[in-house]
């Protein structure tokens, strides 16, 4: 017998987006390419939103 969620269970989708930040991991955190952190920066968090960190916990938010 399958469980009923696999039934309407779907693979994640891969969106092709281009993050203007990386990680840090010495500073633990998100950083544009001049260094300054993004989460500090107001464009980036207007455009994107938030500067979610892909290391680790997808849940994870640079505040």
């Amino acid at each position: 017998m399958q469980p009923f969620t696999l039934n309407y269970a779907r693979p994640a989708v891969q969106l092709d987006v281009i993050t203007p930040y990386a990680y840090d991991s010495g500073l633990q955190l998100n950083v544009l390419p001049d260094g300054r952190i993004a989460a500090t920066d107001h464009a980036t968090l207007r455009a994107l939103g938030t500067t979610t960190s892909t290391a680790g916990s997808k849940t994870h938010f640079d505040d």
